[in-house]
């Protein structure tokens, strides 16, 4: 065989694996992208069920989500360390926020040093100040930030 008798490339092959190479590429970009920009979607979406049941005045089911027990009616000296007396005070029309007429939340991120929740922030009425809740990832429990 001699140079001249070589076989000539396909550059149709050639052409489809490129494009399969940066079809691959551009999907791993993509997935890594999304999956870092909905990091907090779970603690986010919980914090958006608390405010909602905020919204609606069903402090009960705030407080069920709060300490993700549905049923805390069943034994509320689990939670004792903060009852739900304490809690319709704070987050009741009395509290800090007064009646929720409208929510959005706005930003999520880690405590600077590390833990084990995302900090939610979110607009309550449109005011100027954000309230924050601490959700933890684990337990799915809700806090005030330690941060």
């Amino acid at each position: 065989m001699t140079l001249l008798d070589a076989q000539l490339p396909d550059l149709a092959r050639e052409r489809r694996r490129k494009m399969i190479i940066s079809a691959s590429i551009s999907i791993v970009i993509l997935i890594v992208f999304f999956a870092w920009f909905f990091r907090f979607w779970p603690e986010e979406r919980l914090a958006s069920r608390f405010f909602d049941a905020l919204e609606k005045q069903s402090y009960e089911q705030a407080y069920g989500i709060y300490f993700h027990d549905p049923e805390w009616r069943q034994h509320p000296q689990q939670h004792a360390q903060y009852p739900y007396n304490e809690f319709y005070t704070d987050w009741g029309p009395g509290g800090e926020w007064g009646i929720i007429k409208s929510y959005k939340v706005e930003a999520s991120g880690n405590c600077p040093g590390g833990g084990s929740g995302v900090v939610v922030q979110v607009i309550v009425n449109g005011r100027a100040d954000r309230a924050r809740v601490y959700v933890d990832k684990k337990d799915k429990t809700i806090s005030t930030p330690p941060c």
